[in-house]
């Protein structure tokens, strides 16, 4: 077998309809830490109750799942449309503070009327306009975060002084869809910029993703196919400017792991060819065992297609339990995936280095 020369990733969907109990989500989240995965993600929508809809705020359920786990990183689903970019950066850098490190979230919009008249703020408008305006408020998140330096904290009792006003910046965001002015009301998280994560999984996403990503997830049905995705989003960061490898790209994949024993001590030549189908609207499913997905995984980890996955279990609780002790075992097993965590961080987990704050650095180039 094919030694593969990248680190690869593993993440995985900790969504529950009709779960309004944290120990659920606590479970599932303690399940995949003990997989070592680099993050586990909830899903969050504005969307009328339904299936798959009627869900609790992603950020407010990982935060109570932040306590209860020490490593794993946390991904919530935040909709850009009609959220205030400010909000969204106190609620994430909060997230973060919570977490010590750990937090992500995934940039989503709301594209329809149903979501939009059960808000109020404004009619639903086209895809791209909604990615561009998503754009901007992730341009903006990472502006506020840098409004405060790290150490802009002084908490010095003698004087009474908590801040250290020369730390913190204006931000002065002039774009198209809003103004913010700033300062932060919350201290620059401990990861300088919790990681920003894109479903990019429709071509009209993969210019935001490619500019304002550190994750991006890609619909794929063979390796070929995942290459060129990850080739194309990895051509535009360049184009912005980024290092192509600082963009982490997943394969997102519905797994039902129903059928099909297999032991992690399985060998590889017993396995049969394995492939994912296509569905409507969805990641690609998998449906078979777990030796076989840690074979399709392994296949392409070994192609270089893609730089890890991101699964989304069909059956949470059970197919998350055999996607753990089945198919990341045996990856394990093998030596393609770690078996513990190197650093404390979501950052350190995606090997993304902590970015130094462009206020501070503009201060230090004045002077």
């Amino acid at each position: 077998m094919a030694v593969p020369t990248g680190t690869l990733h593993l993440a995985a969907a900790i969504d529950g309809d009709g779960q309004y109990q944290a120990p659920y989500y606590v479970d599932l989240a303690r399940l995949a830490e003990g997989g070592t995965l680099d993050f586990i993600s909830l899903d969050d929508t504005f969307g009328p109750p339904g299936p798959g809809r009627g869900r609790l705020d992603a950020l407010a359920v990982l935060a109570r799942v932040a306590p209860a786990t020490g490593r794993i990183g946390l991904v919530p689903t935040v909709t850009t449309t009609h959220t205030e970019p400010f909000h969204v950066s106190s609620s994430v850098a909060t997230l973060d503070w919570v977490s010590r490190g750990r937090a992500g979230w995934r940039v989503e919009v709301s594209a329809t009327e149903a979501e939009a008249r059960l808000v109020g703020r404004r009619p639903a408008a086209p895809a791209g306009e909604l990615w561009a305006e998503a754009g901007e408020v992730a341009d903006v998140v990472t502006r506020l975060w840098d409004s405060w330096e790290d150490d802009a904290e002084i908490r010095d009792t003698a004087t009474g002084r908590f801040i250290d006003r020369d730390k913190l910046y204006y931000v002065d965001f002039e774009g198209t869809h809003f103004s913010v002015r700033g300062p932060a009301i919350v201290p620059r998280p401990p990861q300088g910029h919790p990681v920003v994560a894109v479903a990019a999984t429709d071509p009209v996403t993969w210019q935001t993703a490619a500019r304002y990503a550190d994750v991006a997830y890609v619909r794929a049905t063979s390796p070929e196919e995942a290459g060129r995705i990850r080739d194309e989003l990895r051509g535009r960061a360049l184009a912005h400017g980024r290092e192509p490898g600082a963009l982490t790209v997943l394969a997102a994949v519905a797994v039902d792991l129903a059928d099909g024993e297999g032991a992690a001590g399985s060998s590889p030549a017993a396995a049969p060819a394995v492939s994912l189908t296509e569905t409507p609207g969805g990641p690609p499913l998998y449906r078979g065992g777990p030796v076989e997905l840690a074979e399709l995984i392994t296949g392409w980890h070994i192609a270089d297609a893609v730089d890890g996955f991101h699964i989304t279990p069909v059956a949470p609780r059970h197919d998350l339990e055999r996607f753990v002790n089945g198919t990341v075992a045996l990856l394990q097993h093998r030596g393609l995936f770690r078996t513990f965590y190197p650093g404390t961080t979501l950052r350190d987990h995606l090997g993304l280095s902590r970015p130094a704050g462009r206020y501070a650095l503009e201060r230090e180039a004045g002077r």
